[in-house]
């Protein structure tokens, strides 16, 4: 099966405009976590999946610069903007990295894509409730499916507009056989720890972090550093407030119409 990692991003974010080419050790953060991804080892390619709209034209020309592959598609509807690249690119298995989860472990990716060729398994991520960071940690352990399941929601859900949220259509509407996959570490890992970038804090926060670090830290030196640092989370212990407040504002709306599912 081709596994692929395709990284959903575009530049006109209103919360923190422009951050994957935020730059981060004289490097654009969306190259950062190409470079970091790269060292997946069951992966076939990695796909930037960004937008037709003008203001991801800069992106795009970074893109060819840095000899990345991309696709352009729907804005609003990211799950059709998966589905069409997968169909370009003849992918089975999706991992998803969102282009602001710039410390997603290469580790974990590979776990997924394990995971996935598993034939009765559709949907991988990293905990039971990606939104409970007392849970896990979210940020580190992306999503991955197959690309049939996502064929599959794209013909049933009832929304073109699925720009957040999109995830909870395979946990969240009972139709797909989901495994959830926990990091295993000795540290205590912090609660309400949004491993993201969202907001200003989280670019200080990550530039403190990767200048520390490097560009390719492992998952456990992140969590060891921030343990030896408390005063690091200081920096982002508003922001997962912040982010929980917009997400329930524009989650879509999560419904399936299984009346037109034919059974394919």
């Amino acid at each position: 099966m081709n596994a692929d990692i395709f990284i959903p991003a575009r530049l006109d974010s209103t919360r923190l405009p422009k951050k994957q080419l935020k730059i981060i050790n004289g490097v654009p953060i969306i190259k950062i976590l190409i470079d970091r991804l790269r060292n997946a080892k069951k992966i076939r390619d990695i796909i930037v999946c960004t937008t037709t709209s003008k203001t991801d034209d800069e992106l795009v020309l970074y893109l060819e610069k840095i000899n990345v592959k991309y696709f352009r598609g729907s804005k609003k509807d990211i799950l059709k903007r998966l589905l069409n690249a997968a169909e370009k690119f003849d992918t089975d298995i999706i991992i998803n990295v969102e282009g602001d989860k710039i410390y997603t472990d290469p580790d974990f990716v590979d776990e997924l894509v394990k995971n996935l060729e598993i034939p009765k398994i559709d949907f991988v991520m990293g905990q039971a409730n990606e939104f409970d960071p007392a849970e896990s940690i979210h940020g580190i352990i992306p999503s991955g499916f197959k690309v049939s399941a996502l064929n599959k929601i794209c013909q049933l859900k009832e929304t073109n507009d699925t720009e957040t949220g999109y995830i909870e259509f395979f946990t969240n509407t009972n139709y797909f056989n989901c495994k959830y996959i926990f990091p295993k570490i000795k540290i205590d890992i912090p609660k309400n720890l949004k491993l993201t970038l969202d907001y200003p804090e989280d670019l200080e926060f990550a530039e403190k972090i990767f200048n520390i670090l490097g560009n390719n830290p492992k998952f456990e030196e992140i969590i060891t550093l921030i343990s030896k640092n408390p005063e690091l989370i200081k920096i982002i212990e508003l922001t997962s407030e912040k982010w929980n407040a917009n997400y329930k504002k524009n989650i879509t709306k999560i419904s399936l119409n299984l009346k037109n599912d034919n059974g394919d």
